[in-house]
């Protein structure tokens, strides 16, 4: 199974060393000594289950010659092969996966002579009733416009219009999560909607503090997106609210997380700051169990954290009275154990709360029905109840372009025209991409190019009017020579970089707002949904852009810089004037060139036509061998 996507094949230290002394306390006990106590013994997959039985059913694995995960793969799983895309969005690539498992039953019967598997239903423990709650929120207009704007951005990934290099499907599947979660993430200066799920967030987290102030009942913030970085923890176990909301005004994109607004946020509401704490500041084993004393006696009453280090061994759940989801984890096993740090024996409230946040029309619907399609099979096996026959994996999802059946039969017929599909298929791909770069050649030649010949040859004669415009408004020496807004003159730098974000904030979404001039120039504003940043154009001949940031005498700084550049994007133009002329020779003599593995997918084509006959014969040819015997 060296080819099967999602099964790393290399070992960790970590699983090493635990199989090793598995083995060696198997050794020494009779395979009676080793006791495993989990909640998710299954997270993500189902080759899990392998891993598990590994640990603690070797011998019987070796019996029943299934050690190997090959050979407890083939009993238990199918895999499939298919043309799938590759998520850098370069090309096609095929690959192997898991699809299903079959004989669950005897899979689980297995699994249970080293198992004890109790479910809820099955025990009646006394925890508290969980009550959960979907909190759904509106988005935002400018949220609206970005999920509009990753839309086309993932269009062009998958039509090859953009270097994989300065965007993919990766990087766009971040950004919607990013914006699901809060606009501020994708650029710090949108303003702060009020009906995002953070704030609503924050309005439940006060209710709540203030309506269990006497009992000093406590709460926990789950958030993997975000987390807070940039500045020490005891800077921030010691800062007061105003340094905080300053904080995060001064240091914009860079240094801005969903953890410090939030807690900023609380303290504005009237939440002692020494009630509030992440879980990232107990950097020790030590101050870990220090902080979790100090919420389980209800010092700290607000705890986030994220689930890798808020989940699994957090035991604070005394006075816990409400917990918030404020994303969606990848792995359903996750949601467990967020769950169960409240749900959970010893909590003092018969009645707690789960509160979950959705953003309406962004990716959080995607990724609660991809949590929710994984927990699907894992529900169908961790039952009081007898599993089903067969279950489907969705550890990961393909963009399958053509799916092969995957045949572990021993006829050498079978083996070689699964073979060649595979081949078929990859061959009919680089010829459908030999054929379609053929006609983009063609087009590039009639259209493309020309087009691209004019419009440097027009553009280099606008940074030339340009450049005369800027010597005829010259800048003092290791100076701002100042800018006009509005009519204004304004000399200073901080004032003038004020001016610009002023200009931001009143953008209108999509329509640019023209403010002033610089150097001869005018100058607009206006914010780009597309990158989700606002850019600053200085429009004289040509357009010369360049991003705004939050810093004000910053964005003096890179307006002056832009100017500075005007040469050297000059020098870039003329040599793409000239790439271009080398470009179009090149494209001609490669016109003519045909696909050089016609010859090898026309055999192969002949042949795969030749095994689909033979093996779909109502009668196959009776083999010599067996001619002789019955003739005997």
């Amino acid at each position: 199974m060296r080819n099967v996507a999602g099964l790393s094949q290399t070992e960790s230290q970590k699983s090493s060393d635990m199989f090793l002394k598995c083995r060696y306390m198997d050794e020494i006990t009779g395979s009676k000594g080793i006791v495993f106590a989990t909640g998710t013994p299954v997270s993500n997959s189902m080759t899990e289950l392998y891993t598990m039985q590994r640990y603690l059913q070797y011998g019987t694995l070796q019996q029943k010659s299934m050690s190997h995960f090959d050979a407890w793969a083939s009993t238990f799983g199918e895999t499939t092969t298919a043309i799938e895309l590759a998520p850098e969005g370069t090309g096609y690539r095929a690959r192997t996966r898991f699809a299903k498992f079959f004989n669950l039953p005897e899979l689980m019967n297995l699994f249970k002579e080293v198992a004890d598997i109790k479910t809820a239903d099955q025990l009646n423990l006394p925890r508290p009733t969980a009550h959960y709650e979907t909190v759904v929120v509106k988005p935002s207009a400018y949220q609206q416009e970005m999920v509009q704007a990753l839309s086309e951005r993932a269009a062009a990934v998958h039509s090859g219009a953009v270097d994989p290099s300065v965007d993919n499907m990766l990087r766009i599947t971040s950004d919607g999560r990013k914006l699901g979660l809060d606009q501020r993430l994708m650029n710090p200066l949108l303003p702060d909607d009020p009906g995002s799920k953070v704030n609503a967030c924050v309005r439940n987290i006060v209710r709540i503090w203030r309506e269990g102030a006497a009992e000093k009942l406590t709460q926990l913030v789950f958030c993997d997106l975000s987390t807070p970085r940039g500045k020490a923890a005891s800077e921030k176990e010691t800062a007061d609210a105003d340094t905080l909301l300053a904080d995060e005004d001064e240091t914009g994109s860079e240094n801005f997380n969903v953890y410090d607004d939030i807690r900023a946020k609380l303290i504005a509401q009237g939440i002692p700051k020494e009630q509030i704490a992440f879980i990232h500041e107990a950097n020790t084993e030590v101050r870990k169990k220090e902080l979790f004393a100090k919420v389980r006696s209800g010092q700290v009453r607000v705890l986030m954290g994220s689930t890798a280090k808020m989940g699994a061994g957090t035991n604070v759940q005394d006075r816990l009275a409400a917990s918030h989801d404020l994303d969606c984890p990848w792995r359903p096993g996750d949601l467990e154990q967020r769950a169960g740090r409240i749900v959970r024996q010893g909590n003092w409230n018969k009645d707690v709360y789960i509160y979950r946040y959705v953003t309406e029309a962004t990716f959080d619907a995607y990724l609660w029905q991809t949590v929710e399609n994984k927990q699907k099979f894992i529900s169908q096996i961790m039952t009081s109840k007898s599993p089903v026959r067969s279950c489907d994996d969705v550890d990961e999802t393909a963009l399958s372009y053509a799916e092969i059946k995957a045949l572990c039969a021993g006829d050498t017929h079978i083996r070689e025209k699964m073979d060649l599909d595979v081949d078929v298929a990859r061959l009919r791909l680089m010829k459908a991409d030999h054929q379609s770069q053929r006609y983009r050649l063609e087009d590039q030649l009639l259209k493309v190019f020309p087009r691209q010949l004019e419009q440097d040859a027009q553009l280099l004669e606008g940074f030339a009017q340009d450049r005369a415009t800027l010597a005829a408004n010259p800048e003092p020496e290791a100076e701002f020579g100042g800018l006009t807004v509005r009519g204004s003159f304004i000399e200073e730098k901080e004032a003038a970089g004020k001016a610009i974000l002023a200009a931001c904030k009143e953008a209108a979404q999509g329509n640019p707002v023209e403010f002033g001039d610089y150097r001869g120039l005018n100058m607009s504003v206006q914010f780009d949904s597309f990158a989700n940043k606002f850019r600053l154009t200085l429009r004289g001949a040509v357009s010369h852009v360049m991003e705004v940031g939050s810093d004000a005498r910053g964005n003096i700084t890179r307006l002056t810089n832009l100017i500075q550049t005007l040469p050297d994007r000059m020098a870039k133009v003329q040599a793409r004037l000239d790439a271009t002329k080398q470009q179009m020779a090149a494209a001609k003599a490669e016109l003519g060139k045909p696909f050089p593995q016609e010859e090898e997918l026309k055999s192969k084509s002949a042949r795969l036509a030749e095994l689909d006959a033979e093996l779909n014969m109502d009668q196959r040819p009776v083999s010599r061998e067996k001619s002789v015997e019955q003739e005997r």
